[in-house]
């Protein structure tokens, strides 16, 4: 039976945000395939992780025999973030721009799973795992627009997870969600609805290629 690592990290509920609407659909597609796998799912605004502490993070490159009470109790909340990394069969990531980066309790996430020796470096542990990411935002940051050079969200994690945790990434990115909500960008609103549409189709599609490579 397949797994599924979901992570939300949008500060807004349900259909108020559009990275977990549409990572919801992703899920919803995965589920319809594998009615019996399993979900581990994360809200990281409900429920932050923490972020990296000095004693979490040289708890990594400390022999277990010689780590102190503080060490070996951060390190074990890493250490089990990590492993549903690892377990995971398939990623799923909401990760919504704000203030042109990912949120907080994202980037404290990855500090926790990324771990030299472990899941970066020579061979890195979930290596080849299909991560789709859902990169909502505001505006367009696409190239060849305007504020291109302001796009530090799919960079950052391509870097991060395709570069270092050596996953198999891809991105859906729903784009100009402020649309229909701030006038001044109400021209926008057709562009903006036919990227949701693009959105949701693709998590769909996704879901089921994904699913494919394990029933092949």
């Amino acid at each position: 039976m397949a797994t599924l690592l979901h992570i939300d990290s949008s500060a807004f509920p349900g259909e108020a945000s559009s990275s977990r609407s549409i990572a919801s659909a992703f899920r919803r597609a995965w589920e319809e395939q594998h009615p019996e796998g399993t979900v581990i799912y994360r809200d990281l605004a409900a429920t932050p992780v923490p972020h990296i502490t000095a004693d979490a993070w040289s708890a990594g490159y400390t022999a277990p025999s010689e780590r102190t009470p503080e060490q070996s109790a951060a390190f074990a909340a890493r250490v089990k973030l990590i492993e549903e990394l690892e377990q995971a069969d398939a990623v799923l990531i909401g990760a919504p721009m704000y203030n042109y980066a990912i949120p907080s309790t994202l980037k404290a996430w990855l500090d926790n799973v990324l771990l030299l020796g472990r899941t970066a470096g020579e061979t890195p542990s979930a290596q080849g795992t299909p991560v789709i990411v859902v990169a909502s935002r505001g505006g367009s940051y696409a190239p060849g627009t305007p504020r291109e050079g302001y796009e530090f969200v799919q960079n950052y994690l391509e870097a991060v997870l395709k570069g270092t945790l050596a996953l198999d990434l891809e991105f859906i990115v729903p784009e100009l969600t402020m649309a229909p909500r701030n006038p001044a960008m109400s021209e926008l609103v057709p562009l903006y609805e036919a990227s949701r549409k693009r959105a949701f189709e693709d998590a769909t599609i996704k879901a089921k290629e994904i699913a494919e490579r394990f029933a092949a």
